[in-house]
């Protein structure tokens, strides 16, 4: 698997890093083995190579896989495993399959990467898909209107957030009812976390719920820390992963700045509130699309689950564990928050893209 990516410093690892290292790619392998080739896969040497060309290879000969160092250390732990499932892909082909005769990317291989949900590019990672005509319109349509927003008119602004929830509601409706051909990615939102809080669970939630994606919390590794650790991973067609990353980016700005607000209208000196305080912003603003949502339905726009998604997810994750958190105290800081994100108007400015398109910009809350 090639990258044309030009040689960068990067940082190194000790010996007890790489060791460390080495130990969870092997065990993420008996994972992948497990949930996607059902085990029919039996453990290669796997060894990190310092060729700039190459972000993984798979050598027959040796029956080693070979992972980039750059890899490991310069781009995500989600990237890596993307990488990882593609040379599993190449051993499963020749060790299971017994096909040694084909190109290295010929229809057996990517047979596999097909059924199993793995990119069978070259390059071995998810391809930055350019939205589609539609797409592109609604996009251009919603941008619009969340600009319109940002108006010092609380009944306008909302007005105008409620018409962008609306036209995403209904492009979505008739994209599944008309059965149109919809490309599906993935994206990890926000840096990896040791600790999952409410407020980041219920933001995830959010996104679920009303914006068209399905989420899940991945585990990840943090190589130059030797520490595992968890990150939200959104599902969905192109125009709904657009939309949800910002909307991922701006909640999380926005009850951040919600909260210095807060502390500076009570004189609060620490932040001990501060995560009870988030939690309640997030639980307002979920409520706020909650009762759009019903008006929605009242109108007569019901949104039923894509089962083109759904299967593209399951392909991703065969093996989903469910598990309920308590929240925490609902306390006054609580309260506070959710009347603060009861009160959030999602709004961006409207920007041009490099080649001309309309194109999403971080908003200001």
């Amino acid at each position: 698997m090639s990258t044309t990516t030009e040689p960068t410093e990067h940082a190194r690892l000790t010996l007890e890093l790489e060791a460390a290292l080495l130990r969870e790619l092997r065990s993420t392998y008996q994972d992948l083995n497990a949930t996607h080739f059902r085990r029919a896969l039996k453990i290669p040497t796997i060894e990190l190579g310092d060729a700039e060309r190459f972000l993984g290879r798979w050598h027959r000969e040796t029956r080693c896989i070979e992972i980039g160092r750059r890899l490991v250390l310069e781009r995500p732990w989600g990237v890596v495993v993307e990488v990882l499932k593609h040379e599993m892909a190449h051993q499963y082909v020749h060790e299971v399959l017994g096909q040694t005769s084909e190109q290295a990317h010929g229809p057996a291989f990517r047979g596999v990467c097909e059924r199993l949900g793995i990119d069978a590019h070259a390059s071995g990672l998810p391809d930055a898909k350019e939205a589609e005509p539609g797409e592109a319109r609604v996009l251009e349509r919603i941008t619009k209107l969340l600009a319109l927003a940002e108006s010092a008119n609380v009944n306008e602004a909302q007005a105008a957030m409620n018409a962008a929830q609306r036209l995403m509601l209904k492009y979505n409706i008739d994209s599944v009812a008309e059965r149109q051909a919809r490309g599906y990615g993935f994206r990890h939102l926000g840096k990896p976390t040791g600790r999952v809080t409410e407020a980041e669970r219920r933001l995830a939630s959010i996104l679920g719920k009303h914006f068209f994606v399905e989420v899940i919390w991945v585990p990840v590794y943090r190589p130059l820390e030797g520490k595992r650790g968890s990150v939200l991973e959104i599902c969905g067609a192109h125009a709904n992963l657009e939309m949800a990353s910002y909307v991922y980016a701006f909640l999380t700005r926005t009850a951040e700045q919600l909260w210095q607000a807060h502390k500076k209208l009570k004189g609060l000196g620490g932040n001990r509130d501060r995560r009870t305080f988030v939690a309640g912003v997030m639980a307002g603003f979920d409520e706020k699309l909650g009762a759009q949502r019903e008006i929605n339905t009242s109108e007569g726009l019901v949104w039923v689950k894509d089962a083109d998604l759904g299967r593209y997810y399951r392909q991703r994750h065969p093996r989903i564990q469910h598990v309920k958190y308590a929240g925490g105290p609902r306390s006054e800081a609580h309260a506070e928050g959710r009347a603060a994100g009861r009160r959030i108007v999602l709004h961006k400015p409207v920007g041009q893209g490099p080649s001309g398109g309309v194109r999403l910009l971080p908003g200001k809350s």
